[in-house]
């Protein structure tokens, strides 16, 4: 297949790109470099740095390229940052994907796997989160994402030729196990990533933002799944696509970890004994979220397959060991 990924600069975006092509297929990439590095991209994946709101830049791309299926991880996805710049979301996410499925539609492409998120759901009413979990998201990031799946629901209602796979991610987390691709964004604001540059000295301690969530040590509790695990879920979701269809599934390992654990796995990883100092909730925070992904491994075949802590935090542990300045040790 011929797939246009964009944000494929960027974290996920990027490892995707290498998933795909290892898998046959022919890649493209738009990437307006906000966020992503160009380093992340292989020189010889043709490589278009515009905006996904630029509707008659990408109608001519996906028409040149003959595009079958459009990856769109082109997204904002800082919680925090949403609250204080909640406008800039709506922009970026929902709007600017309105303006993508319109350039889609002009060019003929019918097929899209949509990055989405657990934010859609906010906090649920019980757990494990289920596909069919009421959506009340409690941050405009959510809010963004979610918009987005009813627009997309709206499409596929409106054209039988049109299918989609929206995928609702849950902690993504390590990186390539050969230290070639990784994470690195400014500011940082994950918590692996954080740990890790504490590890390396770049930071003196890592801030855990509340102590009192209703969970067994009071942190909040997420569900990590490894990047390499997600970007199979793409190839699988998008090789299932049939036209009408309209898909959601949620994305990980089926349990939690807490902060406190995960600082207690990054401290076993590296052997470092990062220092940790308490801080207040942050806004739009759930204290738990984790998932039920029954239902891709029941209909698709997918599931998980690096789900201990301390792996996904050692993968990671590798890229920051090679690349301590992130992309700009690569250029």
């Amino acid at each position: 297949m011929n797939i246009l990924i964009t944000g494929g600069a960027g974290y996920i975006g990027s490892h995707a790109v290498r998933h795909l092509r290892s898998a046959g297929h022919s890649v493209v990439v738009v990437d307006n470099l906000s966020r992503g590095h160009r380093a992340a991209v292989p020189l010889d994946v043709p490589f278009y740095p515009i905006d996904v709101g630029d509707k008659i830049g990408l109608i001519e791309i996906l028409s040149v390229h003959r595009v079958d299926c459009v990856m769109h991880f082109a997204a904002f996805a800082n919680v925090g940052e949403s609250v204080e710049q909640p406008l800039r979301y709506y922009a970026n996410n929902t709007a600017g994907t309105v303006r993508l499925l319109e350039a889609l539609r002009e060019a003929g492409v019918r097929k899209m796997i949509f990055s989405s998120t657990c934010a859609t759901i906010g906090n649920p009413d019980s757990l494990p989160i289920l596909e069919s979990t009421p959506q009340r998201p409690i941050n405009p990031y959510g809010w963004s994402k979610l918009f987005v799946e009813r627009v997309l629901f709206d499409e596929a209602a409106a054209d039988p030729a049109f299918s989609f796979a929206a995928l609702r991610y849950f902690n993504v987390a390590g990186c390539a196990a050969d230290g070639s691709l990784g994470e690195d964004h400014d500011p940082e604001t994950h918590l692996i990533p954080i740990l890790l540059q504490v590890a390396l000295g770049q930071r003196e301690r890592v801030t855990v933002y509340g102590d009192d969530y209703p969970t067994p040590d009071g942190t909040c509790l997420r569900d990590y799944i490894h990047v390499d695990d997600l970007c199979e879920a793409h190839q699988v979701a998008m090789q299932a696509l049939r036209p009408g269809d309209a898909r959601v599934y949620n994305l990980g390992i089926g349990r939690g970890h807490s902060v406190r654990e995960v600082i207690d796995a990054a401290r076993r990883v590296t052997g470092h004994p990062i220092p940790a100092v308490m801080g207040e909730r942050r806004a739009g925070d759930p204290a738990v979220l984790f998932a039920n992904a029954d239902k891709i491994r029941r209909e698709l075949g997918w599931s998980a397959r690096v789900t201990e802590l301390d792996a996904i935090v050692a993968s990671a542990w590798e890229w920051f060991r090679r690349h301590p300045r992130g992309y700009a040790d690569r250029v």
